[in-house]
Protein backbone atom coordinates (compact mmCIF):
# COMPACT_ATOMS: atom_id res chain seq x y z
CA UNK A 1 0.00 0.00 0.00
CA UNK A 2 1.77 3.21 -0.95
CA UNK A 3 1.19 6.61 1.28
CA UNK A 4 -0.11 9.91 1.13
CA UNK A 5 0.40 12.69 3.72
CA UNK A 6 -2.16 15.33 3.24
CA UNK A 7 -2.26 19.18 4.67
CA UNK A 8 1.30 19.96 4.08
CA UNK A 9 2.57 23.45 4.95
CA UNK A 10 6.26 23.19 5.89
CA UNK A 11 9.53 23.03 3.50
CA UNK A 12 11.24 21.17 5.75
CA UNK A 13 8.86 18.97 6.89
CA UNK A 14 7.85 17.85 2.76
CA UNK A 15 11.25 17.37 2.68
CA UNK A 16 11.76 14.89 5.22
CA UNK A 17 8.87 13.16 3.81
CA UNK A 18 10.31 12.80 0.44
CA UNK A 19 13.44 11.31 2.15
CA UNK A 20 10.89 8.70 3.49
CA UNK A 21 9.89 7.78 0.02
CA UNK A 22 6.30 9.42 0.98
CA UNK A 23 4.24 8.29 -2.32
CA UNK A 24 1.82 11.69 -1.91
CA UNK A 25 2.53 14.43 -1.10
CA UNK A 26 -1.21 16.46 -0.24
CA UNK A 27 -1.92 20.34 -0.43
CA UNK A 28 -5.13 21.80 0.63
CA UNK A 29 -5.94 24.97 -1.74
CA UNK A 30 -9.22 25.13 0.17
CA UNK A 31 -9.50 28.80 2.56
CA UNK A 32 -11.26 27.06 4.63
CA UNK A 33 -9.09 24.72 6.09
CA UNK A 34 -6.81 25.66 8.88
CA UNK A 35 -4.37 23.91 6.57
CA UNK A 36 -4.74 26.35 3.39
CA UNK A 37 -1.27 25.87 2.11
CA UNK A 38 -1.26 28.98 0.78
CA UNK A 39 -0.95 30.98 4.15
CA UNK A 40 2.56 29.19 4.13
CA UNK A 41 3.58 28.43 0.80
CA UNK A 42 3.49 29.88 -2.60
CA UNK A 43 3.06 28.29 -5.67
CA UNK A 44 6.43 28.71 -6.97
CA UNK A 45 7.61 26.67 -3.29
CA UNK A 46 5.33 24.36 -4.53
CA UNK A 47 6.51 23.52 -7.97
CA UNK A 48 9.92 24.07 -6.84
CA UNK A 49 9.46 20.83 -4.86
CA UNK A 50 10.78 17.41 -6.64
CA UNK A 51 8.48 14.76 -6.97
CA UNK A 52 5.88 13.17 -9.11
CA UNK A 53 2.88 12.79 -6.81
CA UNK A 54 2.40 16.23 -5.58
CA UNK A 55 -1.67 16.17 -5.36
CA UNK A 56 -3.45 19.98 -4.99
CA UNK A 57 -7.12 19.43 -2.73
CA UNK A 58 -9.67 21.74 -4.07
CA UNK A 59 -13.52 22.06 -2.40
CA UNK A 60 -16.01 23.28 -4.59
CA UNK A 61 -13.66 25.52 -6.66
CA UNK A 62 -14.43 27.20 -10.21
CA UNK A 63 -12.49 25.38 -13.09
CA UNK A 64 -10.61 28.27 -14.08
CA UNK A 65 -9.00 28.42 -10.92
CA UNK A 66 -8.07 24.71 -10.55
CA UNK A 67 -6.20 25.00 -13.99
CA UNK A 68 -4.39 28.09 -12.72
CA UNK A 69 -3.04 26.36 -10.02
CA UNK A 70 -2.30 22.99 -11.38
CA UNK A 71 -0.30 24.84 -13.46
CA UNK A 72 1.74 27.18 -11.15
CA UNK A 73 2.05 24.30 -8.32
CA UNK A 74 2.64 21.92 -11.22
CA UNK A 75 0.53 19.81 -9.49
CA UNK A 76 0.23 15.91 -10.99
CA UNK A 77 -2.99 15.28 -9.33
CA UNK A 78 -6.45 17.26 -8.34
CA UNK A 79 -8.66 15.76 -5.70
CA UNK A 80 -11.85 17.06 -5.47
CA UNK A 81 -12.81 16.81 -1.78
CA UNK A 82 -16.57 18.86 -2.43
CA UNK A 83 -20.31 18.31 -4.04
CA UNK A 84 -18.38 18.77 -7.79
CA UNK A 85 -21.01 16.62 -10.26
CA UNK A 86 -19.96 14.48 -13.15
CA UNK A 87 -20.22 17.46 -15.97
CA UNK A 88 -17.86 19.09 -13.47
CA UNK A 89 -15.30 16.31 -13.31
CA UNK A 90 -15.60 16.13 -17.74
CA UNK A 91 -15.26 19.79 -18.15
CA UNK A 92 -11.92 19.43 -15.89
CA UNK A 93 -10.43 16.81 -17.71
CA UNK A 94 -10.76 18.01 -20.67
CA UNK A 95 -8.90 20.83 -19.81
CA UNK A 96 -6.29 20.00 -17.77
CA UNK A 97 -3.17 18.79 -19.09
CA UNK A 98 -3.88 15.19 -19.75
CA UNK A 99 -1.04 13.97 -17.68
CA UNK A 100 -2.62 15.14 -14.35
CA UNK A 101 -4.99 12.46 -12.72
CA UNK A 102 -8.17 13.36 -11.14
CA UNK A 103 -9.09 11.98 -7.64
CA UNK A 104 -12.95 12.34 -6.66
CA UNK A 105 -13.47 12.16 -2.91
CA UNK A 106 -16.87 10.12 -1.51
CA UNK A 107 -17.59 11.05 1.62
CA UNK A 108 -18.98 8.71 3.63
CA UNK A 109 -22.11 8.89 6.39
CA UNK A 110 -24.59 7.17 7.43
CA UNK A 111 -26.62 6.74 4.25
CA UNK A 112 -25.21 3.88 2.45
CA UNK A 113 -27.56 3.94 -0.90
CA UNK A 114 -26.31 7.36 -1.48
CA UNK A 115 -23.34 6.46 -1.26
CA UNK A 116 -23.94 3.53 -3.99
CA UNK A 117 -25.64 6.43 -5.73
CA UNK A 118 -22.55 8.64 -5.96
CA UNK A 119 -19.91 5.54 -6.83
CA UNK A 120 -22.02 4.40 -9.53
CA UNK A 121 -22.17 7.96 -11.38
CA UNK A 122 -18.62 8.71 -11.13
CA UNK A 123 -17.87 5.26 -12.12
CA UNK A 124 -19.81 6.20 -15.56
CA UNK A 125 -17.03 8.69 -16.25
CA UNK A 126 -14.56 5.70 -17.11
CA UNK A 127 -11.01 7.49 -18.26
CA UNK A 128 -11.92 10.84 -16.50
CA UNK A 129 -11.16 9.43 -12.76
CA UNK A 130 -7.80 8.21 -11.93
CA UNK A 131 -8.73 7.39 -8.63
CA UNK A 132 -11.21 7.40 -5.48
CA UNK A 133 -10.82 8.34 -2.27
CA UNK A 134 -13.32 7.25 0.44
CA UNK A 135 -13.12 9.52 3.66
CA UNK A 136 -15.59 9.97 6.37
CA UNK A 137 -18.56 12.54 5.76
CA UNK A 138 -18.12 15.74 7.55
CA UNK A 139 -19.36 19.45 7.07
CA UNK A 140 -15.38 21.20 6.89
CA UNK A 141 -14.84 18.62 4.07
CA UNK A 142 -12.52 16.75 6.06
CA UNK A 143 -9.58 16.64 8.69
CA UNK A 144 -11.95 15.28 11.31
CA UNK A 145 -9.37 12.52 12.72
CA UNK A 146 -12.86 9.94 12.64
CA UNK A 147 -12.95 6.82 11.11
CA UNK A 148 -16.10 5.54 8.96
CA UNK A 149 -16.82 1.72 9.00
CA UNK A 150 -14.50 0.47 6.56
CA UNK A 151 -16.19 -2.53 5.99
CA UNK A 152 -19.41 -0.11 4.01
CA UNK A 153 -16.48 -0.77 1.17
CA UNK A 154 -17.10 -4.21 0.66
CA UNK A 155 -20.35 -3.28 0.26
CA UNK A 156 -19.18 -1.31 -3.24
CA UNK A 157 -18.31 -1.92 -6.48
CA UNK A 158 -15.31 -0.22 -6.61
CA UNK A 159 -13.58 -0.68 -10.02
CA UNK A 160 -11.06 2.08 -10.11
CA UNK A 161 -7.68 2.11 -7.55
CA UNK A 162 -8.79 4.18 -4.02
CA UNK A 163 -6.81 6.02 -1.36
CA UNK A 164 -8.72 5.42 2.57
CA UNK A 165 -8.68 8.13 4.54
CA UNK A 166 -10.40 9.21 8.27
CA UNK A 167 -9.25 8.67 11.11
CA UNK A 168 -6.23 6.15 9.69
CA UNK A 169 -3.78 5.31 13.10
CA UNK A 170 -1.05 2.72 13.87
CA UNK A 171 -4.20 1.62 16.73
CA UNK A 172 -6.65 0.75 13.83
CA UNK A 173 -4.71 -0.16 10.82
CA UNK A 174 -5.31 -3.86 11.59
CA UNK A 175 -8.89 -3.39 10.42
CA UNK A 176 -7.91 -2.53 6.83
CA UNK A 177 -7.68 -6.40 6.65
CA UNK A 178 -11.57 -6.42 6.91
CA UNK A 179 -11.71 -4.68 3.87
CA UNK A 180 -12.13 -7.16 0.57
CA UNK A 181 -11.05 -5.15 -2.43
CA UNK A 182 -7.74 -3.04 -0.05
CA UNK A 183 -6.71 0.41 -0.64
CA UNK A 184 -4.55 1.48 -3.58
CA UNK A 185 -3.35 4.49 -0.91
CA UNK A 186 -3.53 5.50 2.97
CA UNK A 187 -4.00 8.94 3.32
CA UNK A 188 -2.85 10.41 6.45
CA UNK A 189 -3.33 13.89 7.78
CA UNK A 190 -4.86 14.92 11.82
CA UNK A 191 -4.13 11.79 13.39
CA UNK A 192 -0.41 12.98 12.69
CA UNK A 193 -0.11 16.54 13.19
CA UNK A 194 1.22 18.38 16.43
CA UNK A 195 -1.28 21.45 14.97
CA UNK A 196 -2.84 21.75 11.84
CA UNK A 197 -0.33 21.95 8.89
CA UNK A 198 2.27 20.53 11.18
CA UNK A 199 3.06 17.15 11.18
CA UNK A 200 4.51 14.92 13.83
CA UNK A 201 7.30 13.31 11.95
CA UNK A 202 8.38 10.98 14.78
CA UNK A 203 4.81 9.44 14.59
CA UNK A 204 4.77 9.39 10.84
CA UNK A 205 7.72 7.74 10.47
CA UNK A 206 6.58 5.27 13.56
CA UNK A 207 3.13 4.60 11.01
CA UNK A 208 5.20 4.07 7.73
CA UNK A 209 7.19 0.97 9.72
CA UNK A 210 4.22 -0.35 10.30
CA UNK A 211 2.86 -0.17 7.11
CA UNK A 212 5.66 -1.21 5.01
CA UNK A 213 6.40 -4.51 7.44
Amino acid sequence: MKLKVCGLTKLDQIEELISLNTDFLGFIFYENSPRYVLNALTCNEIKSIHHQGKIGVFVNENIAEIIKISEKAGLNYIQLHGDEDENFIIELKQKLKPEIGIIKVIRIGNDLSEVKIQVEKILNLKSQISHFLFDTDSKSFGGTGKTFDWQILNELKITKPYFLSGGISKENIENIKLIEQQPFALDINSKFEIEPGNKDLEKIKNFISVVRT
